[in-house]
């Protein structure tokens, strides 16, 4: 009796710690597929998801819709969260654009509860999870032997697709084990509380950092019997809670505004929980504990305990959306109360990034289109520091001096912070044609910085002007004016050119490019003559000839920055060209084989 004893102890022990083994195998799959279907979506979809964010505008409905097309689109909440808290601290965003793009990052989230509920249907004949798993060996030898970078990713988003099903399977292998030992399944009835059961699932979603994870799991509990409806709803309760954590840790050390971004998911979240758990306390009170969620939603969804969940999450959450929605204003006001702004007069005058944040590492895609906006206003603080050169050399009136030594300093800022985000970015997952601009990129920054520098140059020509007592003469200056407003025409040119990788305004570029040339070599004739002439002194030739030739360097940098569309293309055609050479090489190989 006391050997059978044992032996029964045994083997629940040994089922436990396997069952154990196989929940943790499950989440860690899980959470695999997870960020292989994210990072490839995110790559496949890059230029969408750029259009996406660009449409952002003080439309509160049109925030809802992005937020939950991109959260349904990459599989992840989180990195919508953290994605937005990016665009905010880098100031591109307003906190009431970032308020509902968060509304909908949660609705968009119930797709992952909607994909594992569809997995449990098919109990009776060759279930669904056996069906969708099997995508995981079909999109994997699509990632062995496609040779597009197109085909790659696509086999990377079924192979994550199913390895989903295949986690859940796992998943739900490990809860029937559970559901068999009568310890366990009396362990967890006993946990009714529903303050409890949100703080469970609060606190497990906190640790996994994946709310999709936790949601799936209590679906899966209850499919397999472990626990009661009621229970898996307020665990689910609990994991939109767990969620702020990502979007927290992303707000510590940024911005103001990102700080106060996290915050307002927070408040979103909590507030939507506080009103279910009321109204389920009402509903338990008025019908003596006969009515509850569990009740409603099998009644509203009969034999069907899969859905039952997945509907609870989905209706959950559009419902908080509708509820505090028309709140936005006083929740933006309420979180700027509550976190209020500090920055000083230096703070403001401090060399940052004005279209980059770390956490916008998340989502390359969106990361590598924020990059080329920063080097978008890097080129416009160097054209401005150009310019103003000019005007000071010109007038030799140096008011404007702090406001050039600032974006001088914003230049060297740039140069080495951009690079260093850039070289960070290029690490991770992306599309072949993001690569190749980051690559190009490098080259621009270097471009953009040396022009600051020639600047920089021309105001040292202006101080030593002013310390001899010296002035260029008028026409001198007439002159530089017009080498001025050549520069300022090719600026817009290659802009043009670069932002739209318009050819037309290349070749634009390089016309007016051409005419600089020329008529630096006309400004260096026409001092010399004028120098012969007495018209000008020899300290102001000197000054003159070397800023006549900064400025023709400057032409030369600007155009390099155009010319980086032109080896783009060139480069993506040579890819292009290697990669149908090797499929028309293996196909050879297979004939030959054949």
């Amino acid at each position: 009796m006391a050997y059978s004893i044992l032996s029964a102890q045994s083997v629940n022990a040994t089922m436990i710690a396997t069952s154990i083994l196989t929940l943790i195998a499950g989440i860690g799959v899980f959470l695999i597929a997870c960020k292989m279907m994210s990072s490839n979506l995110e790559s496949l979809s890059s230029n969408k998801l750029k259009a996406l964010f660009a449409k952002t505008s003080k439309s509160k409905l049109i925030g809802v819709g992005i937020g939950t097309v991109a959260t349904a689109a990459i599989q992840s909440s989180g990195a919508t969260t953290v994605m937005v808290i990016g665009f905010v601290n880098a100031g591109i965003m307003s906190l009431m654009q970032a308020a509902t793009i968060i509304f909908g990052a949660n609705i968009g989230t119930t797709v992952t509860g909607q994909i594992v509920a569809l997995g449990l249907f098919g109990s009776n004949s060759i279930s669904a999870t056996v069906i969708f798993s099997a995508f995981a060996g079909i999109g994997a030898c699509i990632m062995l032997f496609g040779k597009k970078d197109i085909l790659q990713k696509t086999g990377g988003i079924l192979a994550g697709f199913g390895m989903l099903f295949v986690a859940l399977n796992l998943m739900s292998g490990a809860m029937e084990e559970f559901a068999m030992l009568d310890g366990v399944k009396h362990f967890l009835a006993s946990i009714s509380n529903p303050l409890l059961l949100v703080l469970i699932g609060a606190l497990l979603t906190a640790v996994i950092q994946s709310s999709s994870v936790m949601t799936s799991l209590a679906i899966t509990m209850v499919f397999t019997g472990l626990i009661n409806l009621d229970q898996g709803i307020y665990l689910t309760l609990g994991s939109n809670i767990g969620s702020c954590v990502v979007a927290l840790i992303a707000g510590i050390g940024s911005s103001t505004n990102a700080k106060r971004t996290a915050i307002i998911h927070l408040i979103f979240n909590i507030s939507g929980v506080v009103v279910f758990m009321i109204v389920g306390l009402i509903m338990r009170l008025a019908s003596k504990g006969a009515i509850t969620f569990g009740y409603l939603f099998e009644k509203m969804f009969p034999n069907a305990l899969n859905t039952q969940m997945a509907m609870f999450h989905t209706i959950f959450n559009v419902f908080t959306v509708i509820l505090i929605l028309p709140l936005t204003n006083a929740l933006v006001k309420l979180v700027t109360k509550i976190i209020p702004e500090k920055k000083t007069e230096d703070d403001k005058n401090a060399p940052r990034m004005h279209y980059i944040d770390e956490h916008l590492l998340s989502t390359p895609p969106i990361a590598v289109q924020q990059t080329k906006n920063e080097i978008v206003n890097m080129a416009e603080t160097a054209m401005s520091n150009f310019t103003l050169s000019c005007d000071i050399v010109c007038t030799m009136d140096f008011s404007e001096i702090e406001t050039f030594r600032r974006n001088e300093n914003q230049l060297d800022y740039l140069n080495k912070d951009l690079v260093r985000f850039i070289i960070k970015l290029s690490k991770l997952e992306m599309s072949d044609d993001d690569r190749m601009y980051l690559t190009s990129a490098l080259h621009t920054i270097t471009d953009l910085e040396r022009i600051g520098d020639y600047a920089e140059n021309i105001i040292e020509y202006a101080e030593k002007l002013s310390a001899a007592g010296e002035k260029f003469s008028d026409d001198a200056i007439e002159e530089i004016r017009h080498m001025q407003s050549l520069i300022e025409e090719l600026y817009r040119k290659v802009m043009k050119a670069y932002v739209n990788r318009d050819m037309a305004s290349f070749r634009e570029a390089n016309a007016i490019e051409e005419k600089i040339d020329d008529y630096t070599d006309i400004m260096a004739e026409n001092h010399i003559r004028r120098i012969d002439e007495g018209i000008c002194t020899s300290e102001t030739g000197a000054q003159y000839m070397s800023l006549a030739s900064n400025a023709e360097r400057v032409a030369d940098h600007f155009i390099n920055v155009a010319k980086t569309i032109r080896d783009y293309r060139y480069n993506r055609r040579s890819a292009n060209t290697r990669a149908n050479a090797n499929t028309k090489r293996n196909k050879n190989e297979n004939k030959d084989k054949r």
